[in-house]
């Protein structure tokens, strides 16, 4: 199972980025998918989750309204949309893959991307 991330850089805050995560080895549309970051000197915190289907989304309250997570099960992508960025969302954004569950429970996620970092300047 691979989880391949991409699409993190470096932007102003106030701007917009959109990261994706590609899946291989796996029946994406039996899992549900998550974004965690992870800044540093920090612990892993939840993002935004997505059920297999699309049907039901979570996130996390600081990202609320800013961020939005989609998936497209032909692709086997997940993405995060992020509008309206603040440094301290300045991270690391790994995505990952729990069979049949999409939670904010980091322990959930069997599978784990390697991260794209998310830079924010002020």
């Amino acid at each position: 199972v691979q989880l391949q991330a991409s699409g993190g850089g470096l932007v102003q805050a106030g701007g917009s980025l959109r990261v994706s995560c590609t899946a291989s080895g796996l029946s994406f549309s039996d899992y549900g998918m998550a974004w965690f970051r992870q800044a540093p000197g920090k612990e892993r915190e939840f993002v935004a989750a997505i059920t297999w289907s699309g049907d039901s989304t979570y996130y996390a309250d600081s990202v609320k309204g800013r961020f939005t997570i989609s998936r497209d099960n032909a692709k086997n992508t997940v993405f995060l949309q992020m509008n309206s960025l603040k440094p301290e969302d300045t991270a690391v954004y790994y995505c990952a893959a729990s069979l049949g569950w999409a939670t904010k429970n980091v322990d959930t996620y069997e599978h784990w991307g390697q991260g794209t970092l998310v830079t924010v300047s002020s």
